[in-house]
């Protein structure tokens, strides 16, 4: 399995418009964050963790031609913006993208892309294979994903995890049976907003406490704001198996 981080920024992305702080004037490109979002590549096929504002632009930076589905961790526009995108996959597959997501997550696209599921749709529209999960586990294929339940403030989000492999974004709380079904992960991409706490999202103590529970081989920290500081100066504050994400990074992660 191959892991590109598509995206390591929180909502507004770094730079943040208008603000001049030494983040968003680094000139350093880990500094520079598009909206969260990953890329799973496994037996040939790519699998895309969330659909933000800044989906297209992903898909080109990396080159990407064709996916297998879309994972939506929840509803939220930073999340799935991009959607509407989709279109140009539609074109090579000649037909709809599978996406998957909880109910709450699909009531919010379908009202934000009501245009792609009227009953009378304009030509172009993009097509969307929306796949509602109840939590349990489920195939892509043969590719067997479990949902892992986490809580953003009160909002229900899903993680995913997928052999040794899992992916959590916009968590505040993770529930003990959530923390059962992450047992044995050894690559874990975790959201850490910043050092400050926050009401919604884990900040880097948190965060750190909670790989240190789960006991990964290496972790990454993404879903990062501009309030966590300089990446070069929060790298050297990090245990040697964390890293903060950036934007193009890769690794491979073993199946078994």
């Amino acid at each position: 399995m191959k892991l590109t981080i598509l995206g390591s920024g929180t909502s507004q992305g770094i730079p943040v418009i208008a603000c001049n702080c030494p983040v968003c004037q680094s000139v350093n490109k880990h500094d520079k964050r598009l909206r969260s979002s990953a890329m799973l590549e496994i037996k040939g096929r790519k699998l895309i963790f969330d659909a933000g504002p800044d989906f297209r632009y992903q898909m080109l930076r990396a080159g990407v031609k064709d996916i297998r589905a879309i994972l939506l961790t929840h509803g939220h526009k930073d999340h799935v913006g991009g959607l509407d995108d989709v279109r140009a996959f539609n074109w090579v597959k000649q037909g709809g993208v599978d996406v998957y997501g909880n109910e709450g997550t699909k009531e919010v696209v379908y009202k934000d892309f009501s245009y792609a599921f009227a009953a009378f749709r304009y030509p172009g529209v993009p097509e969307i294979n929306y796949h509602v999960l109840d939590g349990s586990p489920f195939y892509i294929d043969d590719i067997r994903v479990i949902p892992i339940p986490v809580l953003h403030y009160k909002m229900p989000v899903l993680g995913f995890r997928i052999h040794q492999f899992a992916y959590i974004t916009d968590a505040k709380t993770i529930p003990s049976t959530s923390m059962d079904l992450l047992k044995g992960v050894k690559y874990l991409v975790i959201n850490a907003l910043r050092k400050e706490e926050h009401l919604s999202h884990f900040n880097l103590t948190e965060a750190l406490k909670v790989i240190e529970t789960i006991q990964p081989q290496e972790a990454y920290l993404t879903h990062i704001g501009h309030q966590m500081g300089l990446a070069a100066e929060v790298a050297k504050e990090l245990p040697v198996n964390v890293k903060l994400a950036y934007d193009t990074f890769t690794t491979e992660i073993p199946e078994d």
